[in-house]
C-alpha cells in the first residue's frame, strides 16, 4: 500500500491525535473548542462576574465516578454525561490527581465540559491544587498503583500515535518529537512495578510535559466569582498583595516550562497558597476570623473564601459567619468514600449545600420534602447553619 500522503497530513495527523485522545480517555471525542474559550494568547484569567448560579465542587483525587455524581447532583450533567447546566459557573477547586487510577479521564472528562458548557453559555473553571504542584515537580508520593498504569497505558498510546505520524510521508518526521526525551531511564527508589508508569508521569506532568502544556497550563490558582475567591487551601495577606492576576500568571508560565521556578509561599510549604489549612481546621476555634476578615477585605467585593484540601468529615461546613466555606469531604474512594457534596450559591448569595448522603433523611424526612418543595432545602445548625437539599 502507498503510504504517500503528502497531500492530506494535517488531516491524518488530526485523525491520530483524535484516536489517542478517544483511547486515553476513556471513550471520549472532544467536541470542537467554542470561539469563546479559545486563548490564543494563554492569559488565564482571574475575575469573573457573579452568575445565576454557581457550583463549587471539592477535591476528586482520581475518582470519575464520584466526579459524575457530584456533578448530576447538582444538575449539571445527564444521564448522558453531557453538559445540562445552562448557563451555570462550575469551580473546582483542584487536586484532581493522586490517590486514584481515573486521573487523565478526569482531565480529559472536565476539557469535554468547559466546551460544551461555554457552548451553552455556562462555565467550566479548573484549579490547581497542591497535588497538581507535586505532580509537576515529579512528586508521586500519593500516586496509586491505578494511576501508575494509567499514565503507562497514556505513554503506549502516544507511542503508537507517533509511529502512525512516521509512517506518513507527507509528515515531518522531525516534527514528532520523542516525549520521553530528557527523562530518566532508572528512578531511585521507585518500585520495579511502576516504573513505567512513573517515567510517563515525569513525561506528561514535568514543566512543559505535553498534559501540563494542554490542561494544567488553562488551570487559575486563585479565581473570583462574584462575590467569592476560591484557592485550594486559602489566602493570606501576602497572596493578596502580590496579586491574583500575578500569581495566575507565574503558576501558568512555570508549568509551562517558561519560567524555572515560583515562590514557595505561593505553592510549597504550610503557608502556601495551595497547603494552607489556617481557615479550614475542622474545629472553628481553630480558624484564625480575625484574619480571614482582614484578607477579604482586601479584595473588592468579595464575602466569602471557598476552599478545598482538608477533609470535613461532616460535610460541607462554614465558620467565621459564613466567609470561610469548606469543601471538601474526602468523596474519593481512596480519601473516604464519602458521599458527594457540593455548594451551590444562587444568584442573591444564598448558601446551600447539595448531598446525597441518605442519613440527612434521618430525623429530617418530613422538613426535607416540605423544604424542598420551596427550593430551600433544610436548615441544619452545627458550626454555622447551612441549607442542605437531599437527593439520595
Amino acid at each position: 500500500m502507498d503510504s504517500d500522503c503528502s497531500t492530506i497530513p494535517s488531516l491524518l495527523s488530526s485523525f491520530v491525535d483524535t484516536f489517542v485522545d478517544f483511547s486515553v480517555s476513556g471513550g471520549l471525542f472532544l467536541p470542537p473548542e467554542p470561539e469563546s474559550i479559545k486563548n490564543p494568547t494563554g492569559s488565564l484569567q482571574t475575575f469573573f462576574p457573579q452568575p445565576s448560579r454557581l457550583i463549587a465542587i471539592g477535591d476528586l483525587h482520581g475518582d470519575l465516578p464520584k466526579a459524575k455524581q457530584a456533578l448530576r447532583l447538582a444538575g449539571l450533567v445527564g444521564p448522558d454525561d453531557r453538559w445540562s447546566g445552562g448557563s451555570a459557573t462550575v469551580v473546582q477547586v483542584g487536586d484532581i490527581f493522586d490517590r486514584g487510577g481515573d486521573e487523565i479521564k478526569l482531565l480529559y472528562f472536565f476539557e469535554k465540559l468547559k466546551r460544551e458548557a461555554a457552548g451553552a453559555g455556562g462555565l467550566v473553571i479548573t484549579m490547581i491544587g497542591n497535588h497538581e504542584i507535586m505532580n509537576v515537580e515529579g512528586d508521586f508520593r500519593f500516586a496509586a498503583r491505578e494511576g501508575f498504569e494509567e499514565f503507562e497505558n497514556w505513554a503506549n498510546f502516544q507511542r503508537v500515535g507517533n509511529t502512525m505520524k512516521k509512517l506518513c510521508d507527507g509528515i515531518d518526521r522531525n516534527s514528532v518529537s520523542d516525549f520521553l526525551e530528557g527523562v530518566p531511564d532508572q528512578l531511585p527508589r521507585m518500585k520495579p512495578e511502576f516504573l513505567n508508569g512513573a517515567r510517563a508521569r515525569i513525561a506528561a506532568l514535568r514543566p512543559n510535559g505535553l498534559i501540563s502544556n494542554r490542561f494544567l497550563s488553562k488551570n487559575q490558582t486563585v479565581v473570583v466569582v462574584g462575590d467569592s475567591v476560591f484557592a485550594h487551601g486559602g489566602l493570606l495577606q501576602n497572596h493578596v498583595d502580590y496579586g491574583l492576576d500575578l500569581i495566575n500568571e507565574e503558576v501558568r508560565d512555570w508549568i509551562l516550562g517558561l519560567k524555572k521556578n515560583v515562590s514557595n509561599n505561593l505553592i510549597r510549604g504550610r503557608d502556601s497558597i495551595v497547603w494552607l489549612r489556617s481557615f479550614s481546621n475542622e474545629l472553628a476555634q481553630d480558624c484564625d476570623c480575625s484574619m480571614l476578615e482582614h484578607v477579604l477585605e482586601t479584595i473588592p467585593g468579595v464575602k466569602r473564601m471557598i476552599m478545598g484540601h482538608t477533609i470535613q468529615r461532616n460535610g460541607i461546613n462554614t465558620v467565621c459567619g459564613n466567609r470561610a466555606v469548606r469543601i471538601d469531604v474526602g468523596m474519593s474512594r481512596l480519601c473516604g468514600g464519602r458521599f458527594p457534596e457540593v455548594l451551590e450559591i444562587g444568584e442573591n448569595s444564598e448558601l446551600k449545600v447539595l448531598t446525597s448522603n441518605p442519613l440527612y433523611y434521618k430525623g429530617y424526612e418530613d422538613s426535607v420534602e416540605a423544604d424542598k418543595k420551596g427550593g430551600l432545602g433544610l436548615l441544619i445548625p452545627e458550626q454555622s447553619a447551612r441549607q442542605i437539599e437531599v437527593n439520595a
